[in-house]
């Protein structure tokens, strides 16, 4: 299962691109309500543990595309907020991840293999 993401990685760093772990933190923030969540909150939805994502986005902060700002309902923990630099980079690297994503999962499907998979994908879809 690790395969996947590790040859989208290498797909996107090779064409330039964020690597998939500074590119998933991003998307999130980018769909956020003003680009913004909890780091806790952001952890939990790329699936890394509060350690790990506080080192991603330490490296993405050192590089202007993410702050981090005090929690304003509580004060005690923090939001990580996506910059204007940080939506840009982002946009950047949409094309290499898409790409990839593509030719990795659906260019070797053919007419007939995409019903089913579209069909499995809504049931996955609506459980979730």
């Amino acid at each position: 299962m690790k395969k996947l993401p590790r040859a989208v990685d290498a797909d996107m760093v090779r064409a330039g691109g964020l690597h998939l772990s500074e590119y998933t933190p991003l998307m999130f923030l980018s769909e956020a309500p003003d680009r913004q969540m909890r780091m806790s909150e952001l952890a939990v939805t790329c699936n890394l543990t509060l350690s790990g994502m506080t080192r991603v986005i330490s490296r993405l902060e050192s590089r202007g595309f993410v702050q981090r700002v005090r929690c304003t309902v509580d004060q005690r923990g923090q939001n990580a907020v996506l910059t204007d630099d940080g939506l840009a980079r982002l946009r950047e690297s949409w094309e290499a991840h898409l790409s990839s994503m593509r030719c990795r999962m659906l260019d070797g499907l053919t007419g007939h293999d995409l019903a089913p998979l579209t069909s499995a994908l809504r049931i996955i879809a609506r459980a979730c």
